[in-house]
């Protein structure tokens, strides 16, 4: 009987030490990696994230929407127009008036 409990006993522990190899191998391929990671990311500026909720999904909206209205009357007084100076005066105006438009559009009201 305690020869037996003796070698399950070794067989278990022998489990246990296998099952701690393999943890300790994952962990330092884990350390590797992360310190990769830091090595390659060290010098990129984090991201300050993207604002969620209902009123900066509005905003995004309305700002992707003008940008769409924009590049839409362009594209329409490019190929309604054979003139070039037309064309310049419109691409001209709509970089100027663009970002006034967008404050209006997307200011606090």
């Amino acid at each position: 009987m305690s020869k037996e409990r003796a070698r399950r006993r070794a067989e278990r522990e022998a489990a246990a030490a296998a099952l701690a190899t393999a943890r300790a191998a994952e962990a330092e391929r884990k350390r590797r990696r992360d310190a990769r990671v830091r090595a390659l990311t060290r010098w990129v500026p984090r991201g300050t994230g993207r604002q969620t909720g209902m009123l900066a999904e509005r905003r995004r909206t309305r700002t992707r929407l003008l940008i769409v209205a924009v590049v839409a009357v362009n594209v329409l007084v490019w190929l309604a127009s054979g003139d070039w100076a037309l064309r310049a005066v419109a691409l001209l105006l709509s970089v100027l008036v663009a970002p006034l438009l967008h404050i209006l559009l997307t200011s606090g009201k």
